[in-house]
């Protein structure tokens, strides 16, 4: 018998000063049974880092990674259903980087394991062909904090400034700071 996914909810009140988006976003995000809390976690944080201020060209979706290669963790499609932004969380291989490039007008990576010097150093001399990828990094003690406050449903203050993110569940409070491997986006 097939495992299924475990749905978690959550409201984000976002306050992005970066970007200057503001807003209450609530979204469901299906749990793979292989994904971790810590890998969820970031998903969401993506969402929250990438959202746009408005759906008029297409709203940022959580997509169907672990059950479909052909999909990224998340993406924003435009309203021709052609891929805006692509993202993924984890360490992507290059082949699957260098085929999402020419596929979206961006690329995101999100990295969160500490692991992710060592898998950087492996492909990143063979990726500088994808002008349109930013690869980022989330230090992992910070990203295990983030995985701490995952719950069934969730409601959090998100905060962003000067490339720093707030995220407070009203008890506790974790800072993550993103930092960018490199990239061209």
């Amino acid at each position: 018998m097939a495992l299924k996914a475990t749905i978690y909810k959550a409201t984000l009140q976002l306050a992005d000063m970066d970007r200057q988006v503001y807003g209450d976003r609530s979204v469901t995000v299906a749990r793979h049974p292989s994904e971790t809390d810590e890998r969820m976690m970031i998903r969401l944080l993506a969402y929250a880092l990438n959202v746009p201020a408005d759906d008029d060209h297409g709203a940022l979706e959580f997509a169907k990674d672990l059950w479909d290669t052909d999909e990224p963790a998340l993406w924003r499609r435009d309203l021709t259903e052609q891929i805006e932004h692509w993202i993924d969380v984890g360490q992507p291989d290059e082949k699957r980087l260098m085929r999402a490039s020419p596929r979206a007008r961006r690329v995101s990576v999100y990295s969160f394991a500490a692991s992710t010097p060592i898998w950087w150093s492996g492909i990143a001399t063979r990726i500088t062909r994808a002008a349109n990828l930013d690869v980022w990094q989330v230090p992992a003690a910070q990203s295990e904090a983030l995985a701490a406050l995952a719950q069934r449903t969730m409601q959090f203050q998100v905060s962003v400034q000067d490339g720093t993110a707030w995220i407070s569940d009203g008890a506790s409070s974790v800072e993550v700071t993103p930092l960018r491997l490199d990239g061209n986006a």
